[in-house]
């Protein structure tokens, strides 16, 4: 059965409006998983395709942004599985070098940790919301169906809870 340029069309918009609302956070955590910003480009892009492939073949999506990162996933292991382990000679020619200073990223991973223990020091209302947007990455719109809350609601509370963190992060700072 040959899909109507009706059909068609929706799909485009459909494909379209979740490149537009995911790509970069796809594109980010393809290179954060890849660590080679063509080699993620292109895993994003091949997750497009998959994706487009599937809506032609009249495949139903309920939640796109779960369905784009499984075949992101996907095509990430694909990508571990076929790459081949490389000489040093050719790491250096490439640009590797082995005694890299690597302070920085260790000192934001810190920071990071730190902030997490202190999310368990805030108020439970608080603690649920800021745990859902900053660790699991859900969008107001996701948040609101999970919690029958209003978007507005979870904004002020993420705000607050926000404030409420980096007081507790501060006064963290000041005791070490």
């Amino acid at each position: 059965m040959t899909p109507t340029r009706k059909e068609t069309k929706r799909r485009q918009a459909v494909l379209s409006t979740a490149h537009s609302a995911f790509s970069k956070g796809l594109n980010a955590h393809a290179f954060f998983k890849t660590h080679n910003h063509a080699t993620g480009e292109d895993l994003v892009q091949d997750t497009f395709m998959k994706t487009w492939k599937y809506l032609v073949k009249g495949g139903k999506i309920d939640v796109m942004k779960a369905f784009l990162y499984h075949v992101l996933n996907n095509l990430i292991v694909d990508e571990y599985r076929k790459r081949k382990t490389s000489s040093l000679d050719v790491l250096l020619e490439k640009g590797y070098e082995p005694g890299e200073d690597t302070t920085e990223r260790l000192v934001n991973k810190m920071d990071g940790k730190a902030a997490l223990l202190l999310i368990q020091q805030l108020p439970e209302r608080y603690q649920k919301v800021m745990r859902m947007r900053y660790i699991q990455d859900l969008s107001l719109a996701e948040m609101s169906l999970i919690t029958g809350q209003s978007k507005n609601t979870i904004a002020v509370q993420l705000h607050r809870g926000l404030e409420k963190l980096k007081v507790l992060y501060k006064s963290h700072i000041r005791h070490e």
